[in-house]
């Protein structure tokens, strides 16, 4: 018996023919549980469709721009730059995002020919599935770029380099207003960081009294300084150290500021005393008002975390406060 030199898949025996009208549907279907992958995770849809090395870029990119792009903006870019860089890096991780989204349907429809009877990504006859398209692949790699790639990638970021952290109190005030969410600099008072700690930082670090709670003063001593607080006047080796002079935020603002964990009254006078080795002395701003080192003591070194960098974002009761966005804290 003579066979035609090439087979279609309705002329191998035995097999019986596709309903009519089902390589339209899988092809729909297809495209939408593409488009579904890349909008969980970007470049997953890329991978349903076979183009492995395309979803590679894309999902590189959106991690690039999500996580060490933000790392990059607020370490080294001028504070004016800060604003209009952030709103590329959204542009740029939606852009990434949703079109990828896109991307992922346009080609998995256009494939509706790849995609044979009896199931997308099968082999004809054996029913064998394709390897990128199988659940169980799908969920593993799923479950390792969200579950363990980019959480250890945000993690690594902010430990090492750049941190966020919501201003809740007004202790810092008017430095620091309540609303404030700002950038702090986390290579800062540690081994082999290129900056030390000194006077007049606006630093973050652990509560003593419980270091699951940060918070942010201003450094005022230095191990081995002679310190001393009588009422807001604040003297340094002798020396007096002036009050930050800004405008304070709005009487509302202050209100619903909130008191953090552990705050106590304000502290009586301090007669001058010595900075212990391996500890810096803390102060408030807003002197009268701020659970400090006249209260608890000296903030060891080791617990020092980073150095407030520039406010980022501003909120308040009256809206965005659009005028600090940016502002370097000195």
């Amino acid at each position: 018996m003579n066979l035609p030199l090439t087979m279609n898949e309705s002329d191998l025996p035995g097999l019986p023919r596709p309903p009519a009208g089902t390589g339209a549907a899988e092809s729909r279907r297809s495209a939408w549980v593409a488009a579904l992958k890349s909008l969980v995770l970007p470049g997953l849809g890329q991978w349903h469709n076979g183009e492995l090395d395309k979803a590679a870029w894309l999902l590189s990119g959106f991690a690039l721009c999500s996580v060490p792009g933000v790392a990059v903006v607020a370490l080294w870019l001028p504070s004016a730059a800060m604003l209009p860089a952030l709103l590329l890096l959204l542009m740029a991780t939606l852009t990434l995002w949703l079109g990828g989204v896109v991307d992922a349907w346009r080609v998995a429809r256009r494939a509706r020919d790849a995609a044979a009877w009896p199931g997308p990504g099968t082999s004809i006859g054996t029913g064998a599935r394709v390897l990128w398209r199988q659940p169980g692949i799908t969920l593993l790699i799923l479950l390792l770029c969200d579950g363990v790639a980019l959480p250890l990638l945000t993690q690594a970021v902010r430990q090492h380099a750049v941190a966020s952290f919501r201003i809740p109190s007004a202790s810092m005030a008017p430095t620091l207003w309540p609303g404030d969410i700002v950038f702090v600099d986390r290579r800062y008072a540690c081994i082999g960081c290129a900056a030390p700690v000194r006077r007049g930082d606006v630093a973050v670090f652990a509560y003593p009294d419980d270091r699951t709670v940060y918070y942010v003063k201003r450094v005022i001593g230095l191990p081995g300084d002679l310190v001393r607080v009588a009422g807001a006047q604040v003297w340094v080796n002798g020396e007096p150290v002036p009050a930050v002079d800004a405008p304070m935020p709005p009487a509302e603002a202050l209100a619903r500021a909130v008191t953090p964990p552990g705050a106590r009254a304000p502290a009586a006078d301090l007669p001058e005393s010595t900075v212990a080795p391996g500890h810096v002395f803390v102060l408030g701003d807003d002197r009268a008002r701020s659970t400090d080192s006249r209260q608890f003591g000296g903030v060891p070194l080791a617990d020092v975390v980073g150095r407030v960098r520039q406010v980022w974002w501003s909120h308040g009761p009256d809206g965005v406060r659009w005028d600090r966005l940016g502002r370097v804290v000195r």
